[in-house]
């Protein structure tokens, strides 16, 4: 039996499962690039498919007890799909970072993430967009992601802004880590953060 592009794009991404992003490289060996694209047009015509920005799509979670539809996948799952697509390291940073470790309940309108690829701004939709800020590979060389995200919170509050509750909360994090971090992530950090993170630890082990 012979089968169209469309069938077998398809049968590939529902073995990906629902909620899967990918982009339309990832079907590259499936065709010519034009053929893949229009293939995935029409799936996202036919509500197979949810075009998410240029070149990325998802195969999306349907909400039938709500009667809400086609579910939008998250920020990470679209910045994710950019990423490999474009072959380049990401981490979430800003409002993001803090919003992801409890330091803020703010859902920004466009999130950060850092990236050793160029600066750029994805549009996503309804005015949102995912901002990737580029930076120096040391920033991104943390062993310890939580590590990273500390510190890509922490800088973008501002060692004067650090309230109370985000010392508390990050108390509560740092209480489900309680292993130091290495060596080498403390010294990619800002003295502040570090001399922080030490009082926290300090703080921690005196309480058990």
């Amino acid at each position: 039996m012979m089968y169209s592009i469309d069938d077998k794009i398809l049968k590939s991404i529902k073995k990906r499962g629902r909620g899967s992003v990918f982009s339309t490289e990832e079907y590259a060996h499936y065709g010519d690039p034009d053929a893949v694209q229009k293939a995935l047009s029409r799936m996202a015509r036919g509500g197979v498919l949810l075009h998410v920005c240029h070149g990325i799509y998802c195969y999306p979670h349907v909400d039938k007890e709500l009667g809400l539809g086609m579910l939008y996948p998250s920020y990470e799952d679209i910045a994710q799909a950019i990423a490999r697509r474009d072959k380049v390291r990401i981490f979430p940073a800003g409002a993001l970072a803090q919003n992801i470790l409890g330091l803020s309940t703010q859902v920004p309108m466009n999130v950060v993430y850092l990236t050793d690829g160029s600066n750029r701004k994805v549009n996503i939709k309804n005015g949102r967009g995912i901002l990737f800020r580029h930076v120096s590979p040391k920033k991104l060389a943390f062993y310890d992601k939580l590590a990273m995200l500390i510190t890509t919170a922490l800088r973008d509050i501002g060692e004067k802004y650090v309230t109370d509750e985000h010392k508390d909360q990050l108390k509560k994090v740092l209480g489900q880590h309680p292993e130091p971090f290495s060596t080498h992530d403390m010294k990619l950090m800002p003295l502040w953060i570090r001399n922080l993170i030490n009082i926290f630890y300090e703080q921690l082990h005196t309480t058990q």
